[in-house]
């Protein structure tokens, strides 16, 4: 899947994916963008967290959620840049995707069309409020 037929989803809705230079973590150098499989394991970023401006993880199929722990191991180490799920993810995932971390998904033009923004930003405008896990730390 290449970026040309992508877009990207966030609270704000959809936006056309960028060109730009994505490495996988077998190739990760000095670049400032990398993607991980939902098997990569997190910790092998530690100590270059702070390098990345941009991380995707793959989401193989809308029914695979090992890239959740994924998403929120990241967080719990401390990755504050841009974080992305990567493939065919669908809206009604869209809540739980920003409850463990990631700030949207880059998914498949097909979905955006098969599923408007309208869909995606339903289940964005109240992602918060049912976050079970926030309320019983308060």
């Amino acid at each position: 899947m290449s970026a040309s037929q992508t877009v990207i989803v966030t609270d704000a809705g959809f936006t056309p994916a960028p060109a730009r230079e994505i490495v996988t973590l077998a190739d990760l150098t000095d670049q400032t963008s990398v993607d991980l499989s939902n098997t990569d394991d997190p910790e092998a970023l530690v100590g270059r967290l702070d390098q990345l401006t941009l991380i995707r993880v793959a989401f193989p199929a809308f029914n695979d959620g090992r890239a959740f722990t994924v998403a929120r191991k990241l967080r719990m180490l401390g990755y504050t840049g841009q974080l992305l799920a990567f493939g065919p993810v669908i809206a009604d995932q869209y809540a739980m995707l920003r409850r463990v971390g990631f700030d949207g998904a880059e998914i498949p033009a097909e979905i955006a069309a098969r599923q408007p923004a309208e869909q995606w930003q339903f289940r964005a405008a109240d992602w918060q409020a049912n976050h079970y896990q926030a309320k019983l730390r308060a």
